[in-house]
């Protein structure tokens, strides 16, 4: 099997579970270059994982050696990063979110589709073990028909989080607790129920900090599928807690919580995956295995080898987009919404 070339453009927090798990797929993929803007996250990346550096992005893009680019860089740079590196016939493995709302994601992801390329979104709480295991006994009918599936992602962000220039702000990060922190949870909660019909929200900014997003965030929801559910979203539940997606089917329940996943079926029957409950939910964001880092990452590899789209496709993000922007105009303007068409 040969190794694909892989350049990291953005070189912030966000790089250290993708760059562990570069490192332990090293059969199958080389890290040619990372790149920031700043000198000084170069050196700390080249110091901390013993790779080398482009100082420009034109020079990563332009490198032969690199056939896909990871893009972890801040959301409002997404599109332009994306695009500059589909042009230069790169493969592109995205940090969410795609782009700012609904509409410029779908743009982005048609663009980069329409040039033929590998087009992922990294949203890697799919492939923990939990959630892997719970999509299949939905998918084999286990629990029977949904009828109610919430999510509640009660997390906890300290000040000094919110001291790096721009943290929470529009200008910066286009979004607050639902664009930046629980679409994870959100992603994965529409990838096990399906698709949002419909959404009643209340978003707001508390008094804590001084930025311009939501960090406080609920709504009632209808799914596509008929089921009903809540969603309980928020950075200031202090200390933190696991991240929790709960689904009531019409033959048993089941409950999530962080890599956590305990069910019961009427017949009797139960069934767990042992996991973390550390989420990243507390003080520390980053605190959290890198190992659904790496299945993400492996599947990714797996589609440019084969000239496919990966299963986290950009594409299959926009359902989380699609919510987003239907809780954000249902609170601005004090009424049901209907959920954007997401594909």
């Amino acid at each position: 099997m040969r190794r694909i070339g892989v350049g990291i453009v953005g070189l912030g927090n966000a790089v250290k579970p993708h760059a562990a798990a570069l490192r332990d797929l090293a059969q199958r993929a080389e890290v040619v270059a990372g790149w920031s803007p700043s000198a000084e996250r170069r050196e700390r990346f080249a110091a901390a994982w013993s790779w080398p550096t482009h100082d420009s992005l034109d020079a990563l893009l332009r490198d032969p050696r690199v056939e896909a680019v990871f893009v972890l860089s801040p959301p409002r740079t997404h599109a332009e990063v994306t695009l500059a590196a589909a042009r230069a016939g790169k493969h592109v493995l995205l940090e969410k979110p795609v782009d700012v709302d609904h509409a410029a994601a779908r743009a982005l992801v048609d663009a980069v589709e329409a040039m033929g390329r590998s087009f992922g979104v990294v949203f890697q709480h799919r492939f923990r073990e939990a959630s892997v295991a719970l999509r299949e006994r939905l998918r084999a009918g286990q629990l029977g028909e949904l009828l109610s599936v919430s999510a509640s992602v009660r997390w906890w962000r300290t000040a000094e989080y919110f001291r790096e220039p721009g943290r929470g702000t529009m200008a910066r990060d286009a979004g607050g607790v639902l664009l930046t922190q629980a679409i994870h949870t959100l992603d994965l909660l529409l990838d096990l129920a399906g698709p949002v019909a419909r959404v009643n929200a209340l978003c707001r900014t508390s008094p804590l900090r001084a930025i311009d997003t939501e960090d406080i965030a609920c709504a009632t929801v209808e799914y596509a599928n008929g089921a009903v559910g809540v969603i309980d979203a928020t950075t200031v539940a202090y200390p933190g807690y696991p991240e929790r997606i709960d689904v009531a089917g019409a033959k048993g329940g089941a409950v999530i919580e962080a890599e956590r996943l305990a069910g019961e079926l009427h017949d009797g029957g139960r069934f767990a995956v042992e996991g973390s409950s550390a989420g990243g939910g507390g003080a520390d964001p980053m605190a959290f295995s890198h190992a659904a880092h790496q299945r993400l990452i492996g599947e990714f590899l797996d589609a440019v080898e084969a000239g496919r789209q990966p299963r986290a496709s950009a594409r299959s993000a926009l359902r989380v987009h699609a919510l987003i922007d239907a809780m954000l105009a249902s609170s601005r303007e004090g009424r049901t919404v209907d959920a954007p068409q997401a594909a």
